[in-house]
């Protein structure tokens, strides 16, 4: 095929993988097979274009991807040289998992995507793909799957949802979550409390505040591996659905150019992807994959260096859960390439990177929509933060001595020191609550639901909500060794490494111990002598595994740490 840049004309081989399978004449099987699907002759000389989903019926996040699928894949049949072929892989509702056993699952399933978009793309040789995310882990899956092939690939976000209304109060998931704390203080009616859940969630998209998928999908977009406004057009937009015709010329381009995931996820566009993260106020997931992301494109990225980026970064995002804006009121005012414009006019972010455009960040953003800080107050300038570095902190200590992830906005403080009070599992948090064996001024201290531990490292949403509902989300300090969703807010410190089932302190923590947390010093200590640590850790049981055979299982014995981003492919 003909292709013509700067004035040069040159042939290009669009087809370099797919040609193995459609022009060698001792595969006739798998030409029948291509026949049989409907190939005429000439789609035999195109490249083909791996169109990967994680449609399923069961979630507000994913149930619309498919049509979205279907978008784009009309997109890529109608662009010359083209043709699309649509595949799909699973999905974990972190929404409706969300306090129950079955969250183990979720933090897994980002591998399980990885590990069948690399195979399904690998054994079929597609010569590009294009992926569609909805719900969080979705989405560093996608990319992860994309980074180990290395093909030209574009990311096309499922979307943001609109808020939900109920007596006036605009709502979303989190306000279904918070009510159950509400629901055991009794400060809600069973009339308001079912009304707020019949109306928190109003269709099709993602979580709606700067939670994890928005969060990640900000962070994608900054990347450079997904189209400009993927990340804030709406779920149910036509700037979505405008979006997704454009990807056939946009994916022929990066053919054309043979641009790959490499060439684009460089460190410095993780660097970047870090700053927009701080920026937003975005979700602590964000370490964990993020260091996944670049692990797998080969990129060196470490713990420390979300530390390096939250010390010169400010907090300029006022975003739910801590704030008052949702994803579409960003979108309202110019999207992420809004935000990026302004980064990139201060000199917070690189503008020579290439992105999924062909062409560099900066010539991306020539005409994006300027930030105008009297008329918004979502995105506040760099002289008028809400906090003066990151609100991600990294904490180490005794406690962490392999690191931590504290999410500290500054409206919680910076210091918190309390008595610890021992769960052993979510569930025996929210019994405590309920039975008031917590108490303002306790360091909550749920363990043994690490990578390993659980396995697979669930979210402690239901616990933070209920603590947010109870009216002690500000008296009362917690400390896992599992993580936290986007939604969390409060003074919270998740991903402790080592965790309690690989022989890190917090399974030595006892009830009435105390314990330090100071997010100005980025420390984590428990206040118990050597002698005393001693005893415990001869006394210590290490428990048995929670799952002894499939995937659960698979994924215990070869997960790392949440340090390094909790992969199973090193």
């Amino acid at each position: 095929m003909k292709f013509t840049h700067n004035g040069v004309t040159e042939d290009v081989e669009l087809n370099k993988y797919s040609k193995v399978l459609t022009q060698d004449e001792t595969q006739p099987a798998t030409q029948a097979m291509l026949y049989g699907i409907g190939f005429k002759d000439e789609d035999f000389n195109k490249a083909q274009v791996g169109i990967v989903s994680m449609d399923w019926d069961g979630n507000p996040c994913n149930m619309h991807l498919g049509k979205l699928g279907g978008k784009i894949k009309e997109s890529v049949n109608k662009t010359e040289g083209l043709v699309g072929l649509q595949f799909h892989t699973i999905g974990v509702s972190d929404g409706i998992a969300n306090g129950t056993p079955g969250m183990r699952y979720s933090l897994v399933s980002r591998e399980i995507i990885a590990d069948s978009i690399e195979a399904n793309a690998g054994a079929e040789y597609y010569d590009a793909i294009v992926g569609i995310p909805g719900c969080d882990k979705n989405m560093p899956g996608t990319i992860m799957g994309m980074a180990r092939l290395n093909r030209p690939s574009i990311m096309v976000y499922g979307g943001t949802i609109a808020h939900g209304e109920y007596k006036g109060e605009k709502l979303n998931i989190i306000s279904a979550f918070e009510a159950l704390g509400q629901k055991i203080t009794g400060d809600i009616s069973d009339e308001d409390y079912h009304g707020v859940i019949c109306n928190s969630i109003p269709g099709q998209g993602a979580c709606g505040g700067m939670y994890t998928a928005n969060t990640l999908a900000s962070a994608i977009e900054t990347l450079g591996m997904s189209l400009p406004y993927s990340s804030t057009n709406p779920a149910a937009s036509q700037d979505k659905q405008d979006e997704c015709d454009s990807v056939g010329d946009y994916i022929k381009i990066l053919l054309e150019k043979d641009i790959k995931p490499s060439d684009i996820m460089t460190r410095e566009a993780f660097l970047d992807a870090i700053t927009v993260v701080m920026v937003l106020g975005g979700s602590t997931n964000a370490v964990l994959h993020l260091l996944a992301m670049a692990n797998t494109i080969g990129v060196p990225l470490e713990l420390d260096d979300f530390q390096k980026v939250a010390d010169v970064t400010p907090m300029l995002g006022d975003f739910k859960p801590s704030g008052k804006y949702m994803q579409e009121d960003l979108h309202a005012i110019g999207g992420i390439p809004a935000v990026l414009k302004y980064l990139l006019k201060e000199g917070k972010i690189h503008g020579d990177r290439m992105t999924v455009t062909g062409k560099t960040m900066a010539e991306n953003l020539e005409k994006a929509a300027d930030l105008d800080f009297e008329a918004q107050d979502i995105i506040h300038p760099l002289d008028k933060p809400i906090k003066a570095t990151g609100h991600l902190q990294i904490l180490y200590g005794n406690l962490a001595e392999g690191g931590s992830v504290a999410k500290i906005t500054g409206k919680e403080g910076e210091f918190f020191k309390g008595t610890a009070r021992v769960f052993d599992g979510e569930q025996n948090f929210i019994d405590g609550i309920e039975s008031g064996r917590l108490h303002a001024g306790d360091v909550a201290v749920i363990r043994n639901i690490g990578p390993v531990g659980a396995p697979g490292m669930p979210e402690m949403l239901k616990p933070t909500s209920a603590l947010m509902g109870a009216g002690l989300g500000k008296s009362v300090a917690l400390i896992t060794d599992g993580r936290f969703s986007g939604g969390t807010h409060g003074f919270v410190v998740g991903h402790i490494v080592p965790e309690a089932y690989r022989g890190g302190l917090i399974g030595l923590v006892e009830d009435d111990d105390i314990i330090e947390i100071d997010a100005v010093n980025n420390t984590m200590t428990l206040k118990v002598d050597e002698a005393e640590l001693a005893k415990r850790r001869a006394a210590y049981q290490q428990p048995a595994p929670k799952a002894t055979r499939g995937v659960l299982a698979k994924y215990a014995k070869t997960v790392v740490d949440a340090s390094h981003g909790a992969v199973t492919d090193l």
